[in-house]
């Protein structure tokens, strides 16, 4: 009998840790659910978006605001259309700055808005004009070598 208590506690321990790895599994992915319910679209066009996902955060001074809907490519333009859904509580100028930033050197990357100083605000369906692509890491490891190499080939 005491036994069967043991493994029955043995159990119950292990489904706990299976259920909190998967909750953990799901917040370290963006799967859970937040507090945003009612949504206005907008979109921005991109050059670069690095890495950037759906369902990435849209953050403005740390918080977050909304979230990435989709991402497409404009064959048109050769640019990447982000569309991002942003809590109705949250306003934001018409001059509003969407930038790519990633959280920590190599963390997941998200869309941080800086609100500009227009006295119309942004309404569904608008574009954000005014955009900062995402720094490629292996880009600039790039250019600081053909950097180097090029004062190299001067000092000669």
């Amino acid at each position: 009998m005491d036994r069967i208590k043991l493994d029955a506690w043995v159990g119950i321990f292990v489904a706990l840790g299976l259920i909190a790895l998967m909750g953990l599994a799901m917040k370290v992915g963006n799967l859970t659910s937040n507090d945003i319910k009612t949504t206005y679209v907008v979109t921005a066009n991109f050059e670069n978006i690095g890495g950037l996902k759906p369902r990435a955060p849209v953050k403005s001074a740390g918080v977050v605001v909304g979230r990435v809907d989709s991402i497409t490519f404009d064959t048109k333009i050769y640019e990447a259309i982000v569309t991002m859904s942003i809590d109705e509580r949250y306003v934001f100028p018409k001059d509003t700055f969407a930038n790519i930033y990633t959280a920590g050197l190599l963390g997941e990357q998200y869309i941080g808005l800086e609100a500009g100083g227009d006295p119309e605000n942004l309404v569904a369906f608008d574009k954000i004009s005014q955009t900062q692509d995402a720094v490629v890491l292996e880009k600039l490891i790039s250019q600081f070598l053909y950097n180097q190499a090029s004062k190299e080939e001067e000092e000669k």
